[in-house]
């Protein structure tokens, strides 16, 4: 699988116009290589070139892993001693031939420390944003990392329902967090999770990013739960709006309005169509509602190893959906310094459709 996608890769290089691409660790150095390497205080880099074995510059503590990777692989590891290891990323530049040609970087995930010391390498290349070619490459997903999406969307709905009896009036939000946090880990999420919990009450529910606070539930709040769990390294990003004893009438106005625009999202997605498509169905039912002034954001975004990555559901994006591309659908309505309210559903893009993963009740609940 994984030299698959190394064969696409330098395949998409030539169709790019790159001579190289220059990647530290991160989804898509582990999505190439099956493996994991740590973004730390020492340099780890893979180039990776049209003709020729990609080459890893990596300190001699982590060398072993070189025998693991599922291809031929250069390496020039270097040694504790930071005054040395402008030589290691010089002599890449050499092995390669890259001074003076155009080198692909990933400006969401390349630190200014692992560029400078390429740079000092190849001071005379050129260092073209690569993006676009590097997340095609992760935009269709197969049935294998569709299945582990499948259960880390599981995994989440598990631990919230596992949460759920425990919150009562009178807990902070950030209580309510933590809770959540140990039901995801006791149900199997992956130690790294996509993001810590959103959880915000009331005023805060207004705030689509909200942190956790030390605020206190009351009721009359409507408590929004935006969470997600981690599986075979594949994400999942779901959102919940429940209702904290009795709410008003416009409360669950708002929440009957957006669980409309989620459904209208939802459906709107296929083949052929574009992203934009599925933020106009989702925001044309708020706005016919009169909220529309309160729905601030974009209906969604693409997920897969990262909880947000391309595709992205924004009115002005034509790009076509493809089978196999997997976004979130997360309407919102947002009165401030009152409440809120978001429902977020995870869908994988079929041949006629979409396949949506979470299947989470998304009427209104009480809890407290």
């Amino acid at each position: 699988m994984t030299i698959a996608r190394l064969k696409n890769l330098t395949a998409s290089l030539t169709t790019a116009g790159l001579d190289a691409v220059v990647l530290n660790p991160g989804p898509t150095l582990t999505y190439l290589t099956g493996l994991h390497f740590h973004l730390m205080e020492r340099p780890v880099v893979l180039f990776v070139t049209a003709d020729q074995a990609p080459l890893l510059v990596l300190p001699e503590l982590e060398l072993p892993k070189v025998e693991m990777f599922p291809y031929k692989v250069q390496a020039i590891p270097y040694g504790e001693l930071p005054s040395e290891w402008d030589d290691a990323f010089r002599k890449a530049a050499q092995v390669l031939g890259l001074d003076g040609k155009l080198i692909g970087v990933e400006p969401r995930q390349l630190r200014l420390m692992e560029f400078n010391y390429i740079q000092t390498g190849a001071p005379k290349a050129r260092y073209p944003d690569a993006s676009e070619t590097l997340a095609a490459l992760r935009l269709k997903k197969d049935q294998e990392e569709i299945e582990a999406m499948r259960r880390a969307v599981k995994i989440a709905q598990d631990a919230l329902e596992a949460t759920l009896p425990q919150i009562k009036i009178g807990m902070t939000e950030r209580e309510v967090s933590s809770e959540l946090v140990v039901q995801l880990f006791k149900h199997d999420s992956d130690p790294e999770l996509p993001f810590s919990p959103i959880v915000s009450s009331g005023p805060n529910s207004a705030n689509p990013h909200a942190s956790p606070s030390e605020r206190k539930l009351q009721a009359g709040d409507l408590l929004v739960i935006d969470w997600g769990a981690g599986y075979n390294g594949y994400m999942s990003d779901l959102t919940r709006t429940f209702a904290v004893g009795d709410v008003d009438d416009e409360c669950r106005k708002i929440h009957e309005i957006t669980q409309e625009a989620n459904a209208a999202g939802r459906a709107a997605g296929k083949p052929g169509v574009p992203c934009a498509a599925v933020d106009i169905a989702a925001r044309d039912v708020i706005e016919k509602a009169g909220y529309g002034k309160h729905f601030t954001h974009r209906t969604g975004h693409g997920i897969g190893m990262e909880g947000h990555e391309e595709p992205y559901m924004r009115g002005d994006n034509m790009q076509l959906l493809e089978a196999g591309m997997a976004y979130t659908v997360e309407p919102g309505i947002y009165l401030t310094n009152r409440n809120g309210v978001r429902v977020e559903d995870d869908v994988v893009v079929t041949e006629n459709g979409v396949d949506v993963l979470s299947d989470m009740p998304r009427e209104i609940r009480v809890v407290g």
